[in-house]
């Protein structure tokens, strides 16, 4: 399916000009509708008991949010920026989840412990976990014109990575080479699932090489963002709150660990 409609979420964190840059890349790319959705945490303004929403501290950065978009999305044919205008965590939270099920891909930003958070600490997992859709995450660190021209492909069996891997076909349509790689305690059923998927980029005209790691105990997430380095990948595409590797790892803490711990964009399905 073609990317068509896109969304990306905006705060007054300084990495939101660097998603944005790339939501709109991607819009240009695709001609694809971009909508911006502005949310983050706030109070309400406090006056005696007293209480008015939205506070002028909130109003000046929703402000400003809206001009930065209308700049950056100067000459796209179908931009539209909206506020979530809630405070709290459970209504921000809810409100960029409900909008985001109506995207074919969510940009979201990576969680900056080091910072003032601007919204839950839990917010992109969250999403992730509850809105059905792919999700394109941006590192705080680090400047990404584009992704998905050599992309990494964490791969098993597991309905997620199913659904992470269709869902990076118009990403990486005409990527110079994808690598597909798989942990495995058995390398040549690790093996088999990886050139069944291969076939299936193949159909796509994606070329795709093959790996698969033979582990032995944890530290999965370390080596997978180590082949993320060695490979120069621009973009990891996996599948989120399921199994990688071997079944006794926890449900979702691969996704949390990739969620603190990554280097360039990752596309999570769930």
């Amino acid at each position: 399916m073609p990317l068509k409609n896109l969304l990306v979420h905006l705060d007054q964190d300084q990495r939101t000009a660097a998603r944005l840059a790339l939501a709109v890349s991607l819009a240009r790319e695709h001609q694809a509708r971009l909508t911006g959705v502005f949310g983050q945490l706030a109070q309400a303004q406090q006056v005696g008991l007293v209480a008015t929403w939205p506070s002028q501290e909130y109003v000046t950065a929703r402000d400003a949010s809206k001009a930065a978009f209308e700049q950056a999305t100067a000459g796209l044919a179908h931009a539209e920026w909206r506020d979530v205008n809630r405070g709290s965590e459970t209504e921000v939270l809810r409100r960029v989840t409900d909008l985001a099920r109506h995207a074919d891909l969510v940009v979201l930003g990576q969680h900056d412990d080091r910072t003032r958070g601007h919204v839950p600490e839990e917010f992109v997992s969250e999403v992730i976990l509850h809105c059905g859709r792919p999700v394109l995450v941006v590192p705080y660190i680090g400047h990404f014109p584009e992704v998905g021209k050599h992309p990494l492909i964490a791969w098993n069996d597991a309905r997620e990575a199913a659904h992470a891997l269709n869902d990076a076909l118009p990403l990486i349509e005409g990527c110079r080479e994808a690598v597909i790689l798989s942990f495995a305690a058995r390398p040549e059923e690790g093996q088999a699932s990886c050139d069944e998927a291969a076939r299936h980029l193949a159909a796509h005209g994606i070329k795709a090489k093959t790996e698969v790691l033979v582990v032995e105990d944890f530290g999965i997430m370390d080596m997978l963002l180590n082949r993320v380095t060695d490979r120069d990948a621009d973009l990891l595409v996996m599948g989120a709150h399921g199994h990688i590797g071997f079944p006794f790892v926890n449900r979702g803490a691969g996704t949390r660990y990739i969620l603190r711990h990554m280097t360039v964009p990752v596309l999570m399905s769930n």
